[in-house]
């Protein structure tokens, strides 16, 4: 079972795979991140890789997520790359992933991909409120990324906030179940989690 849980920056989605997690047995779910399959930057000046848009389809790898996904359905253990944000560059290293019965992938743009999205069982849109989400961005962007708040909402207006209407909050309408106010919603969260639990019986 794939299930595809997408949303806007700091809109909650961690945590809402994150409860999921916790109400299913670990033996029996494997997370792809999208945040992974971010293109590798290296070949660029410094100064560029720090104006990448990241909120655009373009600056992923959606041919390798879709086909790691292919290959744990087929029951094949995948080598997930490793991102950073700092370097935007990808590690030398990788994190092996195992299939499992429940695959989540997880990302603001999982949606946006037509490929992609055709192999999900079911689709999820995490929804918060853009100023509960920009203060989530510029918290993590600080305490994670090294960025000031200045740059951060520089990031935000530039690309963050622009991609969101263009590209995520219309992705909305693909999602088979909205998730409002995010980790924070009990009922949504439960009502998902028996799903998976009635699919795995």
């Amino acid at each position: 079972m794939i299930i595809g849980i997408a949303g806007g920056t700091g809109s909650g989605k961690t945590t809402v795979v994150r409860k999921i997690i916790e109400s299913i047995p670990n033996d029996m779910v494997s997370v792809l991140s999208q945040d992974s399959y971010y293109k590798d930057n290296s070949h660029l000046p410094m100064e560029e890789r720090m104006e990448i848009n990241f909120d655009h389809p373009n600056s992923l790898e959606f041919d390798l997520l879709i086909k790691h996904l292919k290959e744990l359905q087929e029951n094949q253990p995948i080598q997930q790359p490793i991102y950073s944000y700092v370097t935007c560059t990808r590690s030398d290293e990788y994190t092996e992933v195992k299939p499992k019965k429940v695959i989540i992938v997880e990302g603001i743009l999982v949606l946006t991909n037509p490929e992609l999205r055709n192999l999900f069982d079911i689709k999820v849109f995490v929804h918060a409120d853009a100023d509960e989400r920009l203060i989530r961005v510029i918290s993590r962007d600080m305490e994670e990324r090294g960025r000031s708040v200045k740059k951060t909402l520089e990031r935000y207006n530039k690309s963050v906030k622009p991609m969101h209407v263009q590209f995520i909050e219309p992705s909305k309408s693909y999602a088979d179940l909205i998730v409002p106010q995010g980790g924070k919603n009990k009922v949504a969260i439960d009502i998902l989690t028996q799903i998976i639990r009635m699919n795995l019986e």
